[in-house]
């Protein structure tokens, strides 16, 4: 892979015929989740087009779906509210979804291991930046696997597990990665997902719309 394959990746919104391909993306991003039966379904991602087709983006690179993203607009009240995965969203056909909401939720990201060095999401995270810009959202929000925590767990609490990442002391490639793309560490999520790598713990993480008028 090299920087002109990089700029063979096209972002672009999900299309109803892109969906079985983003399910066996799914399981190739996902294998531990997946072999659980935690993955996007076809009726999953058709809920989604149909209630938020913005928000779905897929990474395209020659005829391969490589990358995928999935996305609602909520209102968290409070702001900073702690919640689980499936109380966020609403379930996974995005009932939650609420257009005059002020925040752009992350529901998933999700790139092939065989692709992973194209920069796909960081330009999936850029997507979705656009998107709340363009639609004067006042943030996105997320919660963010620990998926090595459950190596770590013996030793420290997720939160010193979270200190120590943002240390440079742990690799921890899902929260680096968000730090690295402008995205804050606001608290941990506890039981946000079924997830054997991070014992169901996630990270809240915020970014702010710098064009963001009140």
């Amino acid at each position: 892979m090299n920087d002109t394959d990089r700029t063979k990746v096209i972002i672009r919104n999900l299309h109803s015929d892109d969906i079985p391909k983003v399910v066996e993306l799914q399981k190739a991003s996902f294998p531990l989740m997946a072999a659980e039966g935690v993955y996007w379904k076809p009726d999953h991602l058709k809920s989604h087009l149909s209630v938020f087709p913005e928000g779905q983006f897929v990474a395209a690179y020659k005829d391969k779906i490589i990358g995928s993203c999935s996305s609602l607009i909520i209102n968290l009240e409070p702001e900073y509210k702690e919640h689980t995965w499936q109380e966020a969203c609403g379930g996974s056909l995005f009932k939650n979804h609420n257009p005059k909401g002020d925040s752009l939720y992350g529901a998933d990201v999700s790139a092939h291991p065989d692709f992973r060095r194209l920069g796909v999401a960081t330009k999936l995270y850029n997507a979705r930046k656009d998107l709340a810009i363009k639609l004067g959202l006042r943030r996105i929000i997320s919660g963010g696997r620990l998926i090595n925590y459950g190596e770590n767990a013996k030793n420290m609490t997720p939160l010193e597990y979270v200190q120590k990442v943002k240390r440079h002391e742990i690799k921890e490639p899902v929260l680096s990665f968000q730090l690295r793309n402008g995205f804050k560490f606001i608290k941990i999520l506890p039981n946000y997902m079924k997830d054997p790598r991070s014992l169901n713990y996630a990270t809240f993480i915020e970014w702010k719309n710098p064009q963001f008028v009140e």
